[in-house]
């Protein structure tokens, strides 16, 4: 069976992205897409609205034969408050828990990462940055999965991401952080992308198929 591209991180017009969920989803499901996850920039401030308006959307792309998840990234939260916010965005209906992880290239408050790794219900922490094998360790025992990232800027870290995953045996995914039509990729690019940050092609089967197909089960969405 030919593997299809998965992604479970995205941006729509809810935040900081271009286009309104529908068009996104429609846009994915046009480069054949087996999955999406719409994770717009959330905190306290619009965690109720973001959820629902994008899950109105979801409901709708069976229609065009591709898995739409309503979910979130939580953006620039204060360390204290990230557990809380977890558990918010689950009770609004958040289906995927993406934590906006220590990016090189934005000011994250040092702590994040930790925070995010050492919580279970967070599915995916976001272009980690220069992650640390005890974090590292803490994502492969909380079952927390690793992006290696397609973003420009945020992608500068990802051969080190990469070597702490895999010492740690945690999980990777690769995802685009897409914010406007021509960051979704193909399966090539992505591809490209994950050889590129070091993985071996056993490893990015792991990233780009089985884990993903994994994530959605354990969403029971397979």
């Amino acid at each position: 069976m030919r593997a299809r591209r998965c992604d479970f991180h995205m941006h729509t017009s809810m935040s900081d992205g271009e286009l309104l969920p529908m068009e996104l989803i429609r846009r994915a499901a046009a480069l054949d897409h087996r999955a999406v996850a719409l994770t717009d920039h959330a905190s306290f401030s619009n965690l109720d609205w973001i959820v629902q308006s994008i899950a109105a959307d979801c409901k709708k792309a069976d229609a065009w034969g591709i898995e739409a998840i309503p979910g979130v990234e939580l953006t620039h939260i204060p360390v204290r408050y990230i557990d809380e916010a977890v558990r918010k965005s689950r009770k609004m209906g958040a289906e995927i828990i993406v934590i906006h992880g220590e990016t090189p290239v934005e000011p994250v408050e040092r702590g994040t990462n930790n925070t995010a790794v050492s919580n279970p219900d967070v599915d995916i922490l976001a272009h980690p940055g220069m992650i640390d094998i005890g974090d590292a360790e803490l994502a492969a025992k909380n079952d927390v999965i690793l992006e290696i990232t397609c973003r420009k800027g945020h992608s500068l870290a990802n051969g080190h991401v990469v070597a702490m995953a895999r010492e740690a045996k945690a999980t990777m995914l690769v995802n685009t952080d897409t914010h406007s039509p021509q960051d979704l990729s193909t399966m090539a690019f992505a591809h490209t992308v994950a050889s590129g940050a070091g993985l071996t092609p056993e490893e990015v089967r792991g990233a780009l198929v089985t884990n993903p197909e994994r994530l959605l089960k354990r969403l029971k969405r397979d």
